[in-house]
């Protein structure tokens, strides 16, 4: 999942150049196949619940059903588009990388684009399917603050960030499928601890989506500066400090030489 050496600096052109070629647009395709099916799960599950539970937002099971969900379409997200992709599926995950250095700006734009425009249409759908049925949005809880609730974010896709390096990290022996796992268990276990205070979305694009189709923007701040933040102190320091790369490599990335 993770690209496994920093990019060596370029001109804009050069990179721009770099962003559209054949297997440079596969990734695109990939994030938007991955992003669209984890965000049609995750925002359906929170649906499926409303529909079957009375008073769904009182009722401790409909968090339990969209942590599980979390779970298993996140792991599988990241694993169907991580040869491909590096299995972002996250606006954060590719912005942390982009701050590390793993993936060029246009890249990281191009990246963007297809995860919105995947959570929007995959959002849509649901909306045209399931006719008559409310698209929810990620919300704060009454007694929270935005500022509180951002930095739950943050602290939440911080620690999503620093394992999907983990699990992808070239340096560790192959985890296989238990890398994308782990991811979605920590993101899994993230909507447990705060999904009632602020919705445990850890994903801009996902919290975008559902916004643009239910047509509520209150607090959608919430959902982008704590994330984005997180995630690049998450990147940083396990690049940086935790688990720094041999000198080889520095090195090789000073000389010119990058993935």
């Amino acid at each position: 999942m993770l690209i496994s050496g920093k990019m060596a600096p370029t001109s804009l052109t050069a990179r721009f150049q770099q962003s559209v070629t054949p297997a440079s647009l596969r990734a695109y395709l990939a994030e938007f196949i991955s992003t669209f099916f984890y965000v049609f799960a995750v925002v359906g599950s929170a649906m499926a619940s409303r529909k079957l539970l009375p008073d769904a937002a009182a009722d401790p099971s409909s968090l339990v059903i969209v942590a599980i969900a979390n779970v298993f379409a996140l792991s599988s997200a990241v694993y169907i588009a991580a040869s491909a992709s590096g299995g972002h599926v996250n606006p954060a995950v590719t912005f942390a990388m982009a701050v590390a250095g793993h993936v060029n700006v246009p890249t990281a734009l191009f990246y963007w684009i297809s995860q919105m425009l995947a959570s929007v249409m995959a959002c849509i759908f649901l909306k045209v399917t399931t006719v008559g049925q409310h698209v929810p949005t990620y919300t704060i809880a009454e007694e929270m603050t935005g500022f509180g609730a951002s930095l739950l974010e943050g602290v939440m896709t911080f620690g999503l960030v620093y394992t999907v390096y983990a699990a992808g990290d070239p340096r560790r022996s192959s985890l296989g499928a238990i890398g994308p796992l782990a991811v979605g268990l920590m993101a899994g276990a993230n909507v447990l601890a705060a999904g009632p205070f602020s919705g445990g979305s850890m994903n801009p694009a996902c919290a975008f989506g559902s916004a643009v189709i239910a047509g509520k923007f209150k607090n959608q701040a919430v959902y982008w500066v704590g994330p984005l933040i997180g995630a690049s102190v998450a990147g940083l320091l396990y690049d940086n400090v935790v688990f720094p790369p041999p000198d080889s490599v520095r090195r090789g990335v000073s000389e010119g030489v990058g993935v």
